[in-house]
């Protein structure tokens, strides 16, 4: 049988409207891990031809939340930094993959490292998630 925290971070915290909106991917997930991608589309470039900051902040934000909740609690994401450290380019796939700093009891720290496809560090962010614990639903 699935781990529930696992199911939820996959079949709810992976689909939320935004993330589909903007077309950002499951790749896997597992406790207290995520890696997600998205494709570079030209509504996603800024006035120099390369990715948006945007896109980039929301593909962290977005793994960040997934491996986050993959845990047994509801985690809210109140911090995001970012470092954007070269260009990602129109239809380039990128991937970001999530992994915790530390895990506390109401706080945990998630450094996400965000890849083009020949493995370049386009951007790296730090994302401080708040824990409540996750309610039970009912069947």
């Amino acid at each position: 049988m699935d781990d529930p925290s696992i199911t939820f971070a996959r079949e709810i915290v992976a689909r939320d409207p935004m993330a589909t909106f903007l077309g950002i991917r499951l790749e896997e997930v597992r406790r207290a891990y995520a890696r997600l991608s998205v494709f570079i589309k030209p509504e996603y470039l800024n006035a120099h031809n390369r990715a948006h900051g945007m896109i980039l902040s929301s593909l962290i934000d977005q793994t960040a939340a997934v491996a986050a909740n993959s845990m047994e609690y509801d985690v809210l994401l109140v911090e995001l930094k970012i470092n954007y450290l070269a260009a990602a380019a129109p239809g380039e796939l990128i991937t970001a993959e999530a992994k915790p700093v530390d895990i506390k009891k109401a706080l945990s720290l998630w450094a996400v490292d965000v890849r083009n496809a020949s493995g370049t560090l386009v951007a790296t962010g730090q994302a401080l998630g708040y824990h409540r614990i996750r309610e039970k639903t009912k069947d």
